[in-house]
This record gives C-alpha cells, structure tokens and sequence, in this order.
C-alpha cells in the first residue's frame, strides 16, 4: 500500500537550467501568485513582472504562492525593451509561450542545449503584446484538442516548465 509523503519527506531533483520566467500585465492576484509558485516548483531563479501586476502583499497573491516567494527574487519592471536588452546581454535564449502562425511546437523542441532560457508569458486576456513577440529567438506553443484554443496562463507556463524541465 502506497504512503502519501508530506513536503519534508521529499528531495526535489536540481534543474542545470536557469530560467527565468517573464510575465506581462498578469491581472489576476490569483494568477501572480500560481505564477510563483509553479516557478519555484520547476526550479526557476527569478520571476519578472512586466507592467501592472498584483501587488506581493496582496492577500490571494500570498494564499496562493504559497511562500514561494522568499525562494525567488522576484523583480517588478515597466519597460519591456529594457528587460529584454539585460536577458539578451546576459545571453538568455528569450522563448514567447503564444499561438501565432508561425510559432513552433514545445513538444519536440531541442532544449538540451539552452541552459540560460528566459521564457515570456502574456496576459490572461491578449497574451504576449506583438513588440515583445518580435525580440523573441523562438515563440513556442503546444496542441489541444478541445474547441478552446488556449487555456490559462498558469496552466500553460506549467505545460511548458515541465517539457523544458524534463
């Protein structure tokens, strides 16, 4: 019979990778505070909130990160040009999560060769905005097979950590 581990009896495996996840205009507290957390699950260093985010203290944010936050630095910033100039200085290969018509499958996608990888999530409602897809090295989504053509951000940013991850 199978035993339930609680959170101390388990050792996490280290990612070589560094990550860092971007994510623009994320509206929902509920969201910047998922986004957090499944960050810090999948091993990433840093989590930067471009434009108007929910603020950390935030009552659902905290709820719902889980105290990831103290495992992450978490960085604020309203200048996209400006985030993406210092990932590219720093040799970031910079990856959108977005549908577009000419984005490439995550599934099958070589990583294995990327170990700095700054990955760019959109907003809940318009996703990546069209100037911060342009800087991208690759835009990357993945199939569904339901009528939905997307689902939540969250989802999706733990869709793809897992395939960069694994």
């Amino acid at each position: 019979m199978p035993i339930q581990l609680t959170h101390n009896e388990v050792t996490n495996t280290k990612t070589n990778k560094e990550i860092i996840v971007v994510a623009e205009e994320i509206r929902s507290p509920d969201n910047v505070g998922m986004i957090l957390r499944v960050s810090e699950a999948f091993g990433c260093k840093k989590v930067i909130f471009l434009g108007d985010t929910a603020d950390l203290e935030n009552r659902r944010v905290k709820r719902t990160a889980r105290s990831a936050d103290k495992e992450l630095e978490v960085l604020f910033n309203q200048h996209s040009h400006e985030v993406i100039q210092h990932l590219k200085e720093e040799k970031f290969n910079l990856f959108g999560l977005e549908i577009t018509d000419d984005s490439l499958p995550l599934k099958g996608f070589d990583f294995t060769e990327r170990n700095k990888i700054a990955l760019f999530i959109g907003n809940e409602r318009n996703g990546i905005d069209f100037p911060i897809l342009k800087e991208m090295d690759a835009i990357l989504h993945f199939d569904l097979f339901g009528k939905n053509s997307s689902i939540n951000v969250v989802n999706a940013l733990s869709v793809a950590l897992y395939e960069i991850t694994r």
